[in-house]
This record gives structure tokens, C-alpha cells and sequence, in this order.
């Protein structure tokens, strides 16, 4: 092989391993220049960095929290860094991002362990045209199975500044958790780090495809051409590029808000500020994954458009939220300072956090020195302890009412069922427990009411709950000296892939809420989707009769172009219309009479010779959306079924990507995920089966797709 046109500065500290020794004789032989240089000699200033390319480190040794000569060569590395050179931390050497002050979170994960497969690296979606990966498959191997082997990777954490490039691989399995592939720019230099998997000192033979991979990062790392792409951009630009770095994806939504790439989860501190709604959400920087939960942003004029911002809330390496920022509520305070509450989780505790807007546009935040604002769980009801909590105690509705605060928290109660814990205070910082508001069993004792919301409306107050299944509501009263509350009517808020919903009031009154659309397929098909997750529709929310309202915002309206259906429509019995329907982004509504024993089918994602379809079935009793025949790949075949009542069905239908979301009379809802593997299965139909079927005033529209909700504007 060609000998790699860099100058390598090949570091240490003392003694070298015989891996360390290892590594650097095959640098000294792959190169065209690989000097052994101590950390000494860079911390005195006796070896001039700029005469090199890179630098690298390579070490299987414990680190012990930074040799001090290490923390004294951080200065000097830096200059070599802004000035453009590179730097590539390998193994356990990893762990000194911490010491050099690249980054201020360290690999929480540092060992030895025993590998008994393969081991490699799976490529991130993202990083498909990193240089790192040139001539590699998404999916490689580096390292033979073996014991003893070294590593340091983030865990539970991911770091402040970093990107995670790839996770590591075992045999065929994807550990998604095991981050130790990573990248910084730090000025006009990058930093490589590679926690585990490149070993030197192997047999014979072993190391062909270790090399040309070390080859890869040193020849990347010495040039200029390590890429300037980052996933956490801070400026539309750069939201922009990484939305186009997925936007050929037919299953990415186009008007459903997602994040930028990577995981999504709950929405949180839903709020109208200034002019602008501002949805926040779970969000994990690391990979289309959950864990290291973050607060994403999003923000909107008109909750058509939106705009994707920075960050908001991210883990304090030494603070009560350090292996997440959870669930939680924005709320404007007295003098019109806008705060969050969520719950900050550490090891095996979660405890409510506060914290205070830094900037008008709610972009930075800065939390409060006495977190946590709530000291511990309750013991009355005692609350269930779990595999991974010490108290399930997690989510936030805040509200101010009479002059006081009061806060709903989510929990699982020790006896069994889901509670809703009440609490109210004179400040956001202070806070007294009232007692349960309400609870009940439920079939599984180890269930938790999570996202516990309480909004009131005109006609009754409305208390919504996310049980692990599904999000249920109750109708009735809420009793805060007591605490009780007097439910008079209760049911299911959708019957599909849609959960922890959240909401605000708008300026005009109406109260608007978004659920989480989990996805419906594996693991591995996020990862290599490279996004995971989306945001229902804005829907208004109200109480009328006794029940629940729901009908999509008004502002959706403005999405539709192109009309594709405008009229009655009647069908007979066994008859089929196809609609002129082009690309799945489109909405349907209608007004639906059967004749007795007559079934009513709407078919979407239809392929050509319908080998793919999702059809939606509506009986007079139930509308059933039948996944059977969804996709030839791996997803979700469920049946989601929900009832509904009348001697006629009201229907609105939005297709987006993978979404079908369903508004049965303004009432229920179901929302389906589907993933046909046909790029052209995006026909519409509609059918009668065993008797005719009437749509009265049937309308469709194909709607805009908009940026950057969803896919990248074409």
C-alpha cells in the first residue's frame, strides 16, 4: 500500500504498552513521517507541533484522571488545533477530551471487557460521505473476538460538543448505547476519537481491516478535507444541511414537525412568547435512539412554518440532571419571566429542575443553583420503585390559580396503578406536596402515569395521563384543597402510534396540544434512517356534551395546493375509484353514509399492482386501519381498530410519509405509522364492499410540504 502522506506525531507519557508499541511501528511504517514525541516535550515546548500533521494518541492504560503533564500540554495542542492540525485519541486515550479541554464531558464507560464476536462500528445516516468511512460499508468489522479488551465510550452521557460518527458493533448486533466513534472541530482543526476496537497488537493477519481504518482517520485528519458538517448546528444554514442529508427519505414527513435528524420524543414547554409558539422536545444529539436526553427546539408564526433553533436544555456533567433533562412545562412567571420545571434524572433519582429563560428568544437557559426544586418523592401513597428508579416520580403541569402555583406529577403508585401527585407553592422554587389528586389501577401493577396534564375548559376540566400503552382522559372535576378528582366521563385521546401529548393556549383562547408519533419499526431501521420520531399534528382541544373534542388547527388549511377531489361521490356495491392523488402528502375529508351491511374502504401508500396498501375500514361501528399488506419489509402489520358511533362517519385523513393520522367527528383519533418499501406506493382509493356507500361534500387537497417541519422543501 502507498505510503500515507502525513507527519504524525505519535505521543505518550511513560513507559509504552506493548499495544502502544504496537500502533506506532505500524504508523512508523504506513506513514511518511512518525516521530515518537513525549507529552513532556510538548508541554515544555521542546518539539514544534506545526512541523507535524497530526497528532495521536494511542493508549490502552488507565488514564488516571489526566497526568498532570497531559492537562499541561492542553495549551499547545489547542494551537496546533486552531491552526488546522488534527488530532486522533484512540482506545482509553479517549478519555482525555476531559484533560485537554476539548470537551468538558469524558467517556463515562472506561474498562476492560471480553469481546467474543467481531467487534466494529456502524455508521451513523449522517456521515455517509465522511471521509473516515471511504471504502468502508456502513457496517464493518475491526477487531478478531478477544479478551481483555480495552475501551472508553459515553454511555448514559454523550459529549458537550462532540458527534457521534458511529455506535459499536458486535457480531451482527448494534449497540447503539456504546458511543466511541466520535469527531470535534475545534478552529480549523479536527479531533478523531475512536474508544475502542483498534487494536495493533494481534496476531498476524488480523489487523488488515484495523489499519486501512486508522489509515482512513490519519489521512482525514492530516488534510483539509475533514468535513465542516456538524448535526448541531446553530443557525438555519446549518439546520438546512442536515435536513438535507436525509430529505430522500419517502418516509420522512414533509408537514409533521421532526427534529433535524436523530431521536424524538415527548413534546415539552409548550408556550406562545412574544409572538411565536416555542415546542420544545426530547431529544437525543446522539442517534435515532432514546437516551441522553436533551430539549430539542422548534419555534413558529403560524403553526404551519417552523423554524428549527439550537438546543435548549442539554445534561450539567455535575448536576442533579446529568443522565437527562426529562419531560416538562414552560411557564411565564409573575414578572413575566418565562421558567421551565422538567425533571432532571441522575443515576436512580428524578426529581423536579428549574430553570430561567437567559434570552428573549428562549434559546438559553440558565438553571437554578438549588436543584433539585423538590428534595425527594413522597412516601404517602409510596411510590413504586423500579429496575431503573428509585421512585418512578417524573413529568410536569404547572399553572398558576387564585395567587398560588400548583404542579401535577406524574408517578406509579407502590401498591400498583397509575397516581397523579398535586402540589402548589408561593414561588416556582418552593414547593409543598397536597396529596394524590387522583389514581387507579390499572392491569399492569407496574404502570406509570406519566405526562400528567390538567386543562379547563368552559364545559369541565379535562385530566389527560400517558400509561406506557396509550394516553387516556377523564372528564370531571378537580377538588385542589382536598385533593380529588371526580371524573364524569373517560376514554382514549387516539387509538394509535401517538403519546405524551402536551398543550398551550393560543391568543386567541383556543387550547392546542402535539403527541409524540413513535415509530413502528425496529431499531435498526431508525438507525439506518437516521431519524426516529414526529410530532402530531396541531390539534385544538376542547370539552362539548360531556366529552372530549379534537379537530386539526385551523392554520392547516393554509398547506393545501392542488385540489383532487371536490364533491358527493357514490359508490356502489364492489365498486373502486382511484384518486388523482400525487405523492403521499395529502389531506381527505368527508362525510360518510353506508347502506346496511356496506363496508367503506379508503386505501392509501398503494403500490401499482397493490402488493402494498394501508386501508382504512369503516363499518358503521369501528374505523379499522388494516396493516396487513403495509410493506413488504419488516413493519409494523398490526391492526389498529377504533370505535365510533352515529349512523354516519365524519373524516378527516392526513397522509404524511410514514404518518396516517385519522379525526373520527371531531371526537376520536388514530394515528398510524407505515412504511411501504415501494417509492411509488402513494396511491389513494376509495371503495364499497357489501353495499353502497355515500361521501358527502368529499374534498382532497395535496398539501405543502413545509420547511423545515419535515423533509427539506423541493
Amino acid at each position: 500500500m502507498d505510503t500515507l502522506p502525513a507527519r504524525v506525531a505519535c505521543v505518550y507519557v511513560t513507559d509504552r504498552s506493548p499495544e502502544q508499541r504496537a500502533a506506532y511501528e505500524w504508523c512508523a511504517e504506513a506513514a511518511t513521517t512518525a516521530d515518537i514525541v513525549s507529552f513532556a516535550a510538548v508541554a515544555e515546548g521542546a518539539v514544534d507541533l506545526g512541523a507535524y500533521d497530526a497528532v495521536w494518541w494511542h493508549r490502552d492504560a488507565p488514564l488516571d484522571d489526566g497526568p498532570a503533564v497531559v492537562r499541561e500540554s492542553a495549551p499547545r495542542i489547542h494551537s496546533f488545533l486552531e491552526d488546522g492540525g488534527g488530532v486522533l485519541l484512540s482506545l482509553r486515550a479517549l478519555s482525555a477530551v476531559e484533560p485537554l479541554g476539548i470537551d468538558s464531558v469524558r467517556p463515562d464507560a472506561v474498562g476492560v471487557e471480553d469481546v467474543h464476536e467481531p467487534a466494529g462500528f456502524a455508521r451513523k445516516a449522517l456521515y455517509a460521505d465522511h471521509p473516515v468511512f471511504e471504502s468502508f460499508d456502513d457496517r464493518f468489522h475491526l477487531a478478531s473476538p478477544d479478551d481483555g479488551r480495552q475501551f472508553a465510550r459515553y454511555e448514559t452521557l454523550v459529549p458537550e460538543r462532540g458527534q457521534v460518527l458511529g455506535s459499536s458493533l458486535r457480531g451482527d448486533d448494534l449497540l447503539v448505547g456504546h458511543k466511541s466513534l466520535l469527531s470535534w472541530r475545534v478552529g480549523a482543526g479536527a479531533v478523531a476519537g475512536v474508544g475502542e476496537h483498534l487494536q495493533f497488537d494481534c496476531e498476524s493477519g488480523e489487523t488488515r481491516e484495523c489499519d486501512r481504518f486508522a489509515r482512513n482517520l490519519l489521512a482525514s485528519l492530516s488534510s483539509d478535507r475533514w468535513p465542516t458538517f456538524t448535526e448541531r448546528p446553530d443557525d438555519t444554514e446549518g439546520f438546512e444541511t442536515v435536513r438535507t442529508a436525509l430529505s430522500d427519505d419517502h418516509h420522512r414527513p414533509g408537514y409533521h414537525l421532526a427534529a433535524p435528524a436523530n431521536w424524538l420524543n415527548d413534546p415539552n414547554g409548550l408556550v406562545y412568547h412574544d409572538g411565536r409558539y416555542h415546542l420544545f422536545y426530547q431529544y437525543n444529539p446522539a442517534g435515532p435512539f432514546h437516551g441522553s436526553i436533551h430539549w430539542g427546539h422548534a419555534t413558529s408564526e403560524d403553526l404551519v412554518d417552523w423554524r428549527d433553533e439550537p438546543v435548549a436544555l442539554s445534561p450539567s456533567p455535575d448536576g442533579p440532571d446529568r443522565d437527562g433533562c426529562w419531560s416538562g412545562c414552560t411557564v411565564v412567571d409573575t414578572d413575566g419571566t418565562p421558567r421551565l420545571l422538567y425533571t432532571g434524572g441522575r443515576g436512580r433519582v428524578q426529581l423536579p429542575c428549574l430553570a430561567t429563560a437567559a434570552d428573549d428568544e428562549l434559546r438559553t437557559w440558565t438553571k437554578h443553583a438549588e436543584n433539585p426544586v423538590i428534595e425527594a418523592a413522597p412516601t404517602d401513597p409510596p411510590v413504586l420503585a423500579t429496575n431503573d428508579w428509585d421512585a418512578e416520580f417524573r413529568d410536569h403541569c404547572v399553572w398558576r390559580q387564585d395567587g398560588v402555583w400548583y404542579q401535577l406529577i406524574g408517578a406509579g403508585a407502590q401498591s400498583g396503578g397509575g397516581v397523579v401527585l398535586l402540589y402548589r407553592g408561593e414561588s416556582l422554587d418552593e414547593w409543598e406536596y397536597v396529596g394524590p389528586l387522583f389514581g387507579r389501577e390499572e392491569p399492569d401493577p407496574g404502570t406509570v402515569w406519566e405526562c400528567p396534564e390538567l386543562l379547563t375548559f368552559e364545559e369541565g376540566e379535562l385530566l389527560q395521563v400517558s400509561n406506557y400503552d396509550r394516553t387516556i382522559y377523564f372528564v370531571g372535576e378537580a377538588d385542589l384543597d382536598a385533593p380529588d378528582f371526580a371524573p364524569t366521563n373517560e376514554g382514549v385521546l387516539d387509538y394509535g402510534d401517538y403519546y405524551a401529548p402536551q398543550s398551550l393556549r393560543a391568543p386567541d383562547g383556543r387550547v392546542l396540544t402535539w403527541g409524540w408519533l413513535p415509530e413502528a419499526r425496529d431499531l435498526d431501521a431508525q438507525w439506518r434512517a437516521g431519524w426516529s420520531g414526529a410530532m402530531s399534528l396541531p390539534r385544538e382541544l376542547d370539552v362539548s356534551g360531556g366529552d372530549i373534542v379534537q379537530r386539526p388547527a385551523a392554520e392547516l388549511a393554509s398547506l393545501r395546493e392542488r385540489s383532487a377531489l371536490s364533491g358527493d361521490v357514490s359508490l356502489s356495491a364492489g365498486e373502486r375509484r382511484a384518486l388523482r392523488v400525487t405523492g403521499n402528502s395529502y389531506e381527505l375529508a368527508f362525510d360518510v353514509a353506508l347502506e346496511e351491511g356496506a363496508t367503506f374502504e379508503l386505501g392509501t401508500f398503494e403500490s401499482p399492482a397493490l402488493s402494498e396498501r394501508t386501508v382504512v375500514r369503516y363499518d358503521g361501528e369501528s374505523v379499522v386501519v388494516d396493516r396487513s399488506a403495509s410493506s413488504h419489509g419488516p413493519a409494523a402489520r398490526g391492526e389498529q381498530r377504533m370505535p365510533v358511533g352515529g349512523d354516519s362517519l365524519s373524516l378527516r385523513a392526513f397522509v404524511d410519509g410514514s404518518v396516517l393520522e385519522l379525526f373520527a367527528n371531531e371526537r376520536r383519533c388514530l394515528t398510524s405509522r407505515v412504511y411501504p418499501t415501494r417509492d411509488d406506493a402513494e396511491g389513494v382509493s376509495l371503495a364499497a364492499v357489501g353495499g353502497g356507500a355515500t361521501l358527502r361534500s368529499a374534498r382532497a387537497w395535496e398539501l405543502e410540504a413545509t420547511f423545515p417541519a419535515g423533509k427539506r422543501r423541493s
